[in-house]
């Protein structure tokens, strides 16, 4: 399938970036720019900013209940770019469709916090959350992570954490478009090749954008850094994986949800056609892609 005319469209309006390394703090200022104004923003019941031991976090209450389940969000970026601002249409939309109390966290970023202060950020929130249940109105239930792109990471790496220290309140992991291989070698997956120019993200773009990131000390070697690199999956929450076709990074979140389920993790893979990465983000507001977020509350309520 090709990609959806109103992706094309959006992508062909888009001015050609600028030359030269990339400046982050100019690039968080035009992001931050694009976000929409509240009016425009989907609402809810509660829209809280906290602190959660150190880390700020912005807190989603759907409807006025005594007690739901829990899903702590991680926003994507690049480990550089992306905010509680850029990011929260996307925790609102979880929220509303999940009815799920979102916990969105504000982790730190590269280059100014180096790997692996975003990652170990993520993992204290979850565990936070847990800890703060009552005050959060938590049942016990449901305590899903969830992730885009490089917050997909984070989720795979948090799962994989919270498992080898026993921490066993986590009950599923999403991951939208998760970049788990970090290595960017282009032959590694057919992907990288097929949707390298023409969609948005490009492959020849994966390695300067995750720069700040790599440079600060994040090793593609280490499973903490690529997901996919680690030996054992088992063990690991439910998953719901979700791709989109025109994604350089689709074959590796693919071959991750065929891995889990080799490892006999129960896991579904959700290729999203028509789709370029970053389309939870930007384009879930076309009717072929606002499905992602009731199949996310399908896969939380195990249907």
């Amino acid at each position: 399938m090709t990609l959806h005319p109103q992706v094309a469209a959006a992508l062909a309006s888009m001015p050609a970036p600028p030359p030269g390394p990339l400046d982050a703090v100019a690039m968080r200022a035009a992001e931050e720019a694009h976000v929409p104004p509240l009016a425009e923003r989907p609402s809810l019941h509660a829209v809280e900013d906290r602190d959660a031991d150190g880390v700020p976090v912005r807190i989603y209450t759907p409807v006025e209940a005594d007690t739901c389940g829990l899903l702590v969000y991680f926003h994507g970026g690049a480990f550089f770019l992306g905010s509680l601002e850029t990011h929260d249409h996307v925790a609102r939309n979880l929220a509303k469709e999940t009815g799920l109390t979102v916990v969105s966290v504000g982790y730190r970023r590269a280059p100014e916090a180096a790997f692996p202060a975003g990652l170990q950020d993520c993992y204290a929130v979850v565990r936070w959350a847990a800890e703060h249940g009552d005050e959060l109105g938590w049942d016990g239930g449901t305590l899903a992570i969830a992730g885009d792109s490089s917050g997909g990471t984070f989720v795979a790496a948090v799962a994989a954490m919270a498992h080898d220290d026993g921490f066993g309140a986590i009950t599923h992991q999403v991951l939208f478009y998760p970049s788990l291989d970090l290595d960017f070698d282009e032959d590694r997956y057919p992907s990288l090749r097929e949707n390298a120019v023409g969609y948005g993200m490009e492959t020849a773009g994966l390695r300067p954008f995750n720069a700040f990131y790599l440079d600060s000390g994040a090793d593609p070697a280490d499973p903490l850094v690529s997901p996919i690199k680690r030996a054992d999956l088992s063990g690991l929450p439910p998953a719901l994986v979700v791709t989109a076709e025109h994604d350089p990074l689709r074959d590796e979140g693919e071959l991750y949800g065929r891995r889990l389920q080799e490892a006999g993790v129960p896991a579904t893979v959700s290729r999203y056609d028509g789709a370029g990465h970053g389309f939870v983000q930007h384009f879930s507001w076309i009717p072929e892609f606002a499905r992602v977020h009731r199949e996310t509350a399908d896969f939380l309520r195990g249907r």
